[in-house]
């Protein structure tokens, strides 16, 4: 328990001081118009609340994530923490709040126009593919996931397609209409539902004494799964998250003044660290051990956990309010996981999207293949979705390292994590059997020297850049 309650203040403090320190870092420019005003279009750019942006960033970057990703990395036990801790503060929250923060500076741009700005014209298209893989991929996890928990809940009544038919309509009418008409107003709901539900849990493990164990580093996972990588691909939202890059310029778009960006970006990655936090909690506590929560996912997955945890912290009724919390998370991103795809193939091809009928025949073939992807176990899914998402943070700590090099100021802050990332990524594509299935040794020593290669080229990039004095903010002009 001592663990527990230490982690999330560590969380916390984690925002006022370190958090305050990257923006530092960066440099605020409290005098610069933001996007919101100054590509203005009333559908993806106008200006909302910096309370309504922070709750919408959550719920955007909160998918199951920060829940199913913990509940599967409890099986390591309470060294699955320092992830969550450490992760949240040193990689995930800085990676979240220079994406952000860089992609206002640029207009709004997502993150394949950045990686081609900043890391060369090769990787905006790398990167472009990489970012629509994973969003759709992402949509149709969080599709699935939702899906699975509500027909759990209403079996006898509710068939699994009529479920996936109202699930996909939503996320349809989410990705076309303009995101206040839609996100901006159902967002402080569901938010709410959302913080509700993962405080309940919290509060319950605390007050009832659940035998949360405290620290150490010994690896108890029953199949005896390495730590490294499969831990930090495992546990990805809850601590370092690609997806969030694909996020953030969706309010980096609405976001009304550069001083918001810490609460918003930053602060909103370290309050899903805590509801990682919660959840990891909760899943090594309440079955006796690493090898009952196997047992447990086994016959249920993921969604089985959080039904018996919900219930058995929060009774009937509160449970049920504490599964719907969780139903919330993946459905409001995978809402924005498709509007974020939309927005991104519409600046690829450059297209306007003030015209709905623009926004449809570039949404409808999306929604197509995702769907197909529903038939596809939902383990595999997860397995690429992992890869993809730590794959795409890599590359956006990257990018945020190259910007702060380019500005002369300490890009060690995105570099160290995106450093320990590259290395986490290719040993885990080189081992796993959806990659190339070598050794572990073997991958260990690949991605190694990978990993260095990649620093190298790195550091050989940013002196190029310097010599050519590329532009690190674009000038905010009217569309």
């Amino acid at each position: 328990m001592i663990t527990f309650i230490v982690s999330i203040a560590l969380l916390i403090i984690g925002y006022f001081t370190y958090g305050k320190y990257v923006e530092k870092v960066f440099g605020l420019n409290t005098e610069r118009e933001t996007p919101a005003y100054t590509h203005s279009d009333g559908v993806d750019y106008l200006p909302m609340s910096d309370k309504k942006n922070s709750l919408i960033q959550l719920l955007n970057i909160a998918g199951v994530g920060p829940i199913f990703g913990p509940i599967l990395g409890a099986l390591y036990g309470p060294v699955a923490f320092i992830w969550i801790v450490f992760g949240a503060i040193f990689a995930g929250a800085v990676h979240d709040y220079l994406t952000g923060m860089i992609s206002i500076r640029n207009r709004g741009a997502h993150l394949p126009e950045l990686a081609g700005k900043f890391l060369g014209k090769v990787m905006k298209h790398v990167v472009n593919a990489f970012s629509i893989l994973l969003l759709v991929l992402v949509g149709t996890v969080f599709v699935t996931a939702p899906a699975d928990l509500l027909h759990s809940m209403t079996s006898s009544w509710l068939t699994m397609p009529v479920i996936l038919f109202v699930i996909f309509a939503y996320y349809l009418l989410a990705t076309l209409l303009p995101i206040d008409k839609i996100i901006g107003k159902l967002y402080p709901i569901f938010g709410a539902l959302l913080l509700i539900s993962a405080i309940g849990v919290g509060v319950a493990l605390i007050f009832t004494g659940a035998p949360i164990p405290e620290l150490n580093f010994t690896n108890m996972h029953p199949d005896n799964a390495p730590i490294f990588p499969l831990l930090f691909l495992t546990i990805s939202c809850g601590a370092l998250s690609g997806f969030h890059a694909t996020q953030t310029p969706i309010i980096s778009r609405t976001t009304q003044k550069e001083k918001q960006g810490r609460r918003i970006f930053y602060g909103m990655m370290i309050t899903e660290g805590i509801i990682a936090m919660i959840w990891a909690a909760a899943a090594m506590s309440l079955f006796n051990g690493p090898t009952g929560l196997s047992e447990v996912l086994a016959n249920g997955g993921p969604a089985a956990v959080v039904s018996e945890v919900s219930v058995a912290m929060l009774g009937a009724i509160g449970g049920t309010l504490a599964i719907l919390g969780v139903i919330v998370l993946p459905i409001t991103s995978g809402d924005t996981a498709f509007r974020s795809a939309r927005m991104i193939i519409a600046d690829y091809i450059k297209v306007s999207q003030k015209k709905v009928l623009s926004r449809v025949w570039i949404a409808v073939p999306m929604f197509v293949i995702s769907f197909a992807l529903t038939k596809i176990d939902f383990t595999l899914l997860w397995r690429y979705f992992s890869w993809a998402n730590q794959s795409t943070a890599m590359i956006a700590l990257w990018v945020g390292a190259m910007y702060l090099f380019l500005a002369r100021k300490n890009y060690w802050i995105a570099a160290i994590p995106a450093t320990f990332i590259t290395m986490a990524t290719f040993t885990y594509i080189l081992n796993a059997p959806i990659g190339f299935g070598l050794s572990l040794n073997i991958s260990y020593v690949v991605a190694a020297v990978i990993t260095v290669i990649i620093v190298t080229a790195f550091f050989v990039a940013a002196k190029r850049n310097l010599t050519q004095d590329i532009p690190l903010e674009e000038e905010l002009k009217s569309a």
